[in-house]
């Protein structure tokens, strides 16, 4: 039997099913975020702080090994956004939208639509985001598959101080209520030899976000004044506590023939960060270096016949 209540901010009548009971759903009309009573005669409910829940509140579970994909769970009104190109799968109550900017942004107007689409430009995404909501009155399931090898991460925000800076790629999707901005780095010398350049991701929410990285994850959490020289590319997040900052190799033959580059990021704490054991930058490299197309040389496969042997074996174009 439905649970029908009414929402003390607009005077909305809500009916959800009886198995939401206790949950948090937001009202279609008025966006406040309530609490579903009990299955009892209609009643007012009190929106939930919003200071306190600014964001849906969703459940997801993640699959696979290598090639992991997110299935999150939406409850009725309940919505989640993403990266355009990222859905994988849903069923058949899940709306989706096609939004310009940022659709969490609390923005007014045109301008303010293309302020946040413009933004997004500059961190290397699309203009538009695609959101997904629940249209239904039960439970429906929208599905988001990895770009490439690795592993999914999912943030919980309102443990990691409601802001997270990631790298320009690694948002996948989030609850409504987590916007999805730029974050500059106030170095000169950081932007320009940090590897992720001046611009990066900031994610800010009381929600889940759900970033990729690339090959085996590891996270570590710094104390103060503890710091950790990494390679540029595999930053994948961090919290806002943690400085940013770089450093050069050193030593000539370092610098010249230790494949590292001229510079190391410096990541000091306190505070998360999250690194990445194959940077995206690094395996399309690896790729382009070995197609014979892109100027690589073909190897075969450790055959001492090369190029002849692929062509005895039936591999050769």
């Amino acid at each position: 039997m439905p649970i029908q209540f009414k929402c003390v901010t607009c005077g909305q009548v809500l009916s959800v099913p009886d198995q939401m009971s206790g949950k948090r759903a937001r009202c279609p009309k008025c966006k406040a975020i309530v609490e579903i009573p009990g299955n009892d005669p209609v009643v007012e409910v009190m929106p939930v702080d919003e200071k306190s829940s600014n964001a849906d509140v969703i459940d997801y579970e993640i699959f696979g090994e290598e090639m992991q994909y997110v299935e999150i769970t939406l409850d009725p009104h309940e919505m989640v956004i993403a990266e355009a190109g990222a859905m994988m799968y849903m069923t058949p109550n899940i709306q989706m939208e096609t939004v310009f900017g940022d659709p969490s942004a609390k923005q007014t107007g045109f301008m303010g639509k293309l302020m946040s689409a413009g933004k997004r430009v500059l961190t290397g995404e699309s203009l538009f985001m695609t959101t997904f909501f629940n249209s239904g009155q039960r439970r429906e399931v929208v599905a988001f598959a990895s770009p490439y090898p690795g592993r999914l991460v999912p943030m919980h925000l309102d443990e990691l101080g409601n802001e997270l800076i990631c790298q320009k790629d690694a948002f996948l999707c989030a609850a409504r209520g987590v916007q999805v901005s730029i974050a500059f780095q106030k170095k000169i010398l950081t932007g320009l030899f940090g590897g992720e350049g001046f611009i990066m991701q900031r994610l800010q929410g009381d929600g889940i976000a759900i970033v990729h990285a690339g090959g085996t994850l590891m996270h570590r959490k710094l104390n103060a004044g503890e710091t950790l020289r990494v390679d540029t590319g595999c930053i994948v997040a961090m919290t806002s506590s943690v400085d940013y900052d770089i450093q050069t190799v050193g030593g000539i033959k370092n610098t010249f023939f230790g494949g590292e580059g001229l510079f190391l990021a410096t990541l000091t704490g306190p505070g998360d960060v999250w690194l990445q054991s194959l940077p995206f930058s690094r395996l399309a490299g690896r790729i382009l270096s070995a197609a014979p197309q892109g100027g690589g040389r073909d190897k075969g496969e450790g055959s001492l016949l090369g190029g002849l042997g692929d062509l005895m074996m039936g591999d050769g174009n």
